[in-house]
């Protein structure tokens, strides 16, 4: 165990330390045009089946499917625990897929899913489903269990909190990040969409944001209800309506801690879940950095804003 140990914490330690960087992502944010952008990252580990042609949402699938492979990567060197936790971390990726395949079958055009490998739950099964209320079956039937309802949005944010309540379960290390995260969630479905949880979805927030918090029916109770956990991601959060800003906040927080943790001189677990916080910002980071070159202006201006 530790010799697996050993050689999973390197190898994670050493795919973080090859992140493409903020200096970097400011770079592409303001190139000339997103053709320019895309050039400029054929020096980082976003270059894995990038197109420089690419228009600006296949350029940003490209740069998540490179991340993907990352962590499909990292958790083939390490021992089961360390797998078993990159895969929950990376669990964000089923949930799209999951999203594709139920906008596929209302209609709209299904891009290619993510090739998840050893990092999915239910995917090859949620892949076969034809229609809202199989995709919800087989939920059911795993380790994601019944979303509580088959209307997309259902189905999606049930998903999300699951994933949360399992991460704060499973993943001490990466347990406030899933909580905060659960509140953006929670916080964006009851205040600024208007959409009631299922009562599935309930259960999986009052898990994770206790039931006071989840039961509030307005934004400033909601707040101060939720556990220190999960109050820390709506800091300085008035309104809904600036709950994009606290999103960008939460990446620019669990790459710090991410960091943090992957200096921690231990064999275990730990600078394994920091290397996925810092892989899964650095994306983050460079995707909306490719958005700035594809439209320039605004989106630049509000660059710095977004990505710290």
């Amino acid at each position: 165990m530790g010799a697996g140990w050993a050689a999973g914490v390197t190898r994670a330690r050493a795919m973080a330390g090859r992140r493409a960087g903020p200096e970097t992502a400011r770079g592409l944010a303001t190139a000339p045009g997103l053709y320019d952008a895309l050039r400029a990252l054929a020096g980082t580990p976003y270059r894995r089946g990038l197109d420089v042609r690419a228009g600006p949402a296949e350029a940003g699938r490209s740069v998540t499917a490179a991340l993907v492979w990352q962590l499909r990567v990292l958790a083939g060197w390490q021992p089961r625990p360390g797998s078993a936790a990159v895969r929950l971390l990376a669990a964000r990726f089923e949930i799209d897929n999951t999203r594709d395949r139920l906008r596929a079958l209302a209609g709209e055009p299904q891009p290619p899913p993510h090739r998840l490998g050893a990092l999915s739950t239910a995917w090859p099964r949620l892949a076969g489903a034809a229609s809202a209320a199989e995709v919800r079956a087989v939920l059911a039937a795993s380790l994601w269990g019944d979303p509580g309802a088959d209307s997309p949005a259902a189905i999606l944010t049930g998903m999300r909190l699951s994933a949360a309540a399992r991460t704060v379960a499973n993943v001490p290390t990466a347990a406030r990040w899933a909580a905060g995260e659960a509140a953006l969630l929670v916080a964006r479905e009851k205040f600024l969409a208007a959409r009631p949880l299922a009562p599935a979805a309930t259960a999986y927030a009052v898990r994770t944001l206790g039931a006071a918090a989840v039961r509030a029916t307005a934004f400033d109770d909601f707040r101060t209800a939720l556990p220190p956990t999960a109050r820390w991601a709506l800091r300085d959060t008035g309104r809904p309506g600036d709950l994009w800003r606290a999103e960008a906040r939460w990446w620019s927080s669990i790459e710090r801690e991410g960091l943090l943790l992957l200096r921690r001189a231990r064999l275990d677990v730990t600078p394994v879940v920091g290397a996925v916080a810092v892989l899964g910002a650095d994306a983050w980071r460079v995707r909306a950095a490719l958005e700035c070159a594809a439209h320039g202006g605004p989106a630049r201006e509000a660059f710095d804003e977004l990505a710290g």
